[in-house]
């Protein structure tokens, strides 16, 4: 939240950097205020006027120009903060496109809708954006209370059972940024990650339409095998891989598994070994998670494994 990278996370930052500033300068002078006096009435006991009798006129005009002070402090953070709140959920320019992000625990689902159903898009965990333009985000809960906060591009956003929030976040800049879900939601509340990639608009246009084209149909006799095992095992009643039988939608859709950084809402690298460990016990990485241990036997999970890696 210290380096934004969007229009509303630099306002973010600009307040809370005017806000430390704020606070120091009050720390500052009310020690200040306090030590001055401390050492001009170094007064004695026996010169006291009538002990039990303090003369009380020199404090007052430090008092009144201290509360005078935090009037004007409170007055300057309240209207600061305000302007932020409201240029923060208004967005500068028209979205460029609206994204679904459905949070479930302990993973993000993201859906770009479109009016042609055949052209939707599901992916989870991680999701792209054009660099320089607007994204509007539908945000809704799956189960119980969660927030949706990337750090470098907005604010917080509670996501809530029953309710759809509206939400907007802009890159200005290419890169990945790291978010994470920023209210207690479970055991595994802390293994929540979710990354948002901005890409040029050009690139972007170009990874939408390649999330839009079903699974390729393997050749590899291995890779055949793996298809043949995903489909026929209880993957295929959780998970999607648009272009085969497989079409659950209890767990993330795995179309373009491949294509992704991470699995397990960024617990795991996206690479064989942590994906072979996920699928035959999930449960041991990640404590909670609904996704059920797999007694499968070597051979088969090496088919499914090399099968999944071929999901781009």
């Amino acid at each position: 939240m210290l380096s934004p990278a969007g229009e509303a996370a630099h306002r973010l930052a600009l307040l809370g950097w005017l806000l430390l500033g704020v606070a120091s300068a009050v720390v500052l002078i009310v020690t200040v205020a306090i030590i001055i006096p401390l050492r001009r009435r170094r007064v004695s006991l026996a010169d006291a006027p009538l002990a039990g009798s303090p003369d009380r006129e020199d404090g007052v005009m430090p008092i009144s120009i201290g509360v005078g002070l935090s009037i004007l402090v409170l007055i300057a953070a309240y209207i600061g903060t305000v302007v932020t709140l409201h240029a923060t959920v208004t967005p500068p320019r028209t979205p460029a496109l609206t994204v679904s992000v459905t949070a479930h625990q302990w993973w993000w689902e993201i859906e770009y809708t479109d009016a042609n159903p055949g052209r939707s898009v599901r992916t989870a965990n991680e999701f792209h954006i054009p660099v320089g333009q607007t994204v509007r985000l539908e945000l809704q809960s799956a189960d119980v209370v969660h927030s949706f906060w990337v750090p470098r591009l907005q604010g917080k956003v509670d996501v809530i059972p029953g309710e759809t929030n509206s939400f907007w976040i802009e890159a200005d800049q290419p890169g990945t940024y790291y978010g994470q879900c920023a209210k207690y939601c479970g055991m595994q509340h802390a293994h929540m990650a979710i990354f948002v990639i901005a890409d040029s608009p050009s690139d972007f246009a170009s990874w939408l339409d390649r999330q839009r084209e079903p699974a390729h149909a393997p050749t590899d006799s291995l890779v055949q095998a793996g298809q043949t095992a995903f489909t026929n095992a209880p993957c295929a009643f959780c998970h999607t891989i648009r272009g085969t039988e497989a079409a659950g939608r209890a767990g993330p859709d795995l179309t373009h598994l491949a294509g992704r950084g991470t699995i397990a809402a960024g617990e795991l690298r996206n690479g064989t070994g942590d994906l072979s460990a996920w699928i035959t016990n999930a449960p041991s990485l990640k404590p909670g998670t609904l996704m059920p241990r797999m007694d499968l036997d070597p051979r088969t999970l090496h088919a499914v494994v090399a099968y999944l890696r071929t999901l781009n």
